[in-house]
């Protein structure tokens, strides 16, 4: 399952704006560089057409699927936090089919139970 978190206003490339909606996957634990664990969440955008109002009242909202991690053509990404400029070679995307019905099914288990 991924979480609606929030929108962001963009233009596409004939500089007509719309609304993307930002996408929270399931919490993941990472092993860093220097073997440190944490926890993280895989986010990405996806468009709409939806008015600034629609979008707001999607947040919070649960949809099937998962975001998956695909590999790319290497880019700069500049860290919000620090400013540090660094390349990556890989992106995330929606998939809003899950592998199989038991994940999908565990998955929701895992939620009630958390709850």
């Amino acid at each position: 399952m991924v979480k609606i978190k929030d929108y962001a206003k963009r233009t596409n490339s004939e500089g007509e704006p719309f609304n993307a909606l930002i996408l929270e996957g399931d919490l993941e634990t990472v092993t860093s560089e220097t073997g440190g664990v944490y926890f993280t969440a895989r986010r990405t955008s996806v468009p709409s057409n939806f008015d600034d109002e629609k979008c707001e009242s999607l947040i919070g909202r649960e949809l099937p699927g998962k975001i998956v991690r695909l590999e790319c053509e290497p880019y700069e990404y500049t860290v919000p936090e620090s400013g540090e400029v660094i390349m990556l070679g890989h992106t995330y995307e929606y998939d809003p089919n899950p592998d199989s019905m038991e994940e999908e099914v565990f998955s929701r288990e895992e939620e009630l139970v958390a709850h």
